[in-house]
């Protein structure tokens, strides 16, 4: 039989309450405690904590605290990443996001849903899929970007927008939900 655990590590639905999983959330949460903390032109105090609770991540990375996240280890970010004040990442399952990228204020990534079902929500079930944004992307202030989401290359998701729906190369998205509002040049 299958533990919660092994139901979230196979993209399944799990419950997360279980012990296992919450330990997770609790590892991230103090590193994200402790870096919100650290005197914002200590940049390589903050650099320490970043390494500790990413994935992995480029040489550049600057982060204004407050930064939260459900697990850190999901998270995988390229060069020169850079997130403004109160940006969340629920990284519940793996976010990828290229090089150069820059996310607005107050803005969400979600990789985590739950059920439609009453009763999967009050059995505390998640379910998860990835989400993936390409390099040169900048993400506007307040944008929420929904689970499973790929967002291209060259792109500008425009403030308050929410991203449900995977975006191409070179253009710039707004708008709830977000549409292609214009293309870029290359």
């Amino acid at each position: 039989m299958k533990t919660e655990l092994d139901k979230y590590l196979a993209g399944e639905e799990f419950c997360f309450l279980d012990p296992e999983i919450a330990s997770m959330k609790e590892h991230a949460t103090r590193l994200c405690g402790e870096f919100n903390k650290i005197d914002t032109s200590n940049i390589q105090q903050q650099r320490e904590v970043i390494l500790e609770l990413f994935g992995s991540c480029g040489r550049q990375v600057f982060m204004q605290p407050p930064f939260n996240c459900d697990v850190g280890k999901n998270i995988h970010v390229g060069e020169d990443f850079l997130t403004n004040y109160n940006v969340t990442i629920l990284d519940v399952d793996k976010v990828t996001i290229g090089d150069y990228c820059m996310i607005g204020p107050n803005s969400i990534i979600s990789t985590v849903n739950h059920p439609l079902s009453a009763q999967g929500r009050r059995e505390k079930l998640s379910v998860t899929k990835p989400v993936t944004i390409g390099n040169d992307v900048w993400i506007g202030a307040n944008c929420v970007i929904l689970p499973g989401v790929t967002i291209g290359n060259n792109v500008i998701v425009g403030a308050g927008a929410v991203v449900s729906k995977d975006v191409p190369d070179n253009c710039v998205v707004g708008g709830v939900p977000a549409k292609i509002i214009r293309e870029l040049e290359v």
